[in-house]
């Protein structure tokens, strides 16, 4: 009788620790997903933007044609890869919109008059804010997929993983090697260097 009981009572605690290992898994796959559309909400809003800053700029701007294009040929190639879902796909594409933008905000400062308009400053200071909020965006999406990724690992939750519906989820990695260039600061105040 007391072996019997024993059993139950080992049976029951594993039937909860399941119940609660497939909850753990199913509560972080769903942060994850939330974190992911926390990133798409930020990128819409500075694809969003770009339209804008570019109409701005583009009159006082019209033979830098080419920097231009660049942004809208970058803008279309990253809405289509958060479009995909793909996590990889669109780093790489957030990437390259990354470049052509700074490209054309170092083209804008050529510009004092341009830069002087009130338009182009809150646009950029948008878009600058935006940008923080990306990072942010990102940082917790790598966070959460962590989290879930290590909890399908673990012993013993990995032996429940399979019943969750658990798979790995890619983390946002940088893979522009001109993101991980240090920027070259001056604040001497004189003359630049040669």
């Amino acid at each position: 009788m007391i072996g019997l009981l024993f059993l139950i009572v080992i049976v029951v605690l594993v039937f909860l620790f399941a119940i609660g290992a497939y909850n753990r898994l199913v509560s972080l796959r769903n942060q994850v997903q939330n974190a992911w559309k926390q990133i798409d909400v930020q990128l819409k809003r500075r694809h969003d933007l770009i339209p804008n800053l570019i109409n701005t700029v583009k009159g006082a701007m019209g033979f830098e044609r080419e920097t231009l294009e660049a942004v809208v040929a970058a803008r279309n190639t990253a809405i289509a890869a958060v479009n995909s879902g793909s996590v990889p796909a669109t780093a790489a594409a957030e990437a390259q919109l990354t470049g052509a933008l700074g490209r054309l905000l170092a083209v804008v400062e050529a510009y004092p008059d341009l830069k002087a308009t009130g338009n182009v400053a809150q646009l950029q200071e948008e878009l600058t804010a935006t940008e923080n909020k990306i990072g942010f965006a990102r940082q917790l999406y790598n966070d959460t997929a962590t989290q879930y990724n290590t909890a399908q690992q673990t012993f013993p939750t990995m032996l429940f993983a399979g019943m969750a519906g658990a798979a790995q989820v890619p983390l946002w990695e940088i893979t522009d090697e001109g993101e991980r260039a240090v920027p070259q600061v001056d604040l001497s105040l004189g003359p630049p260097k040669k």
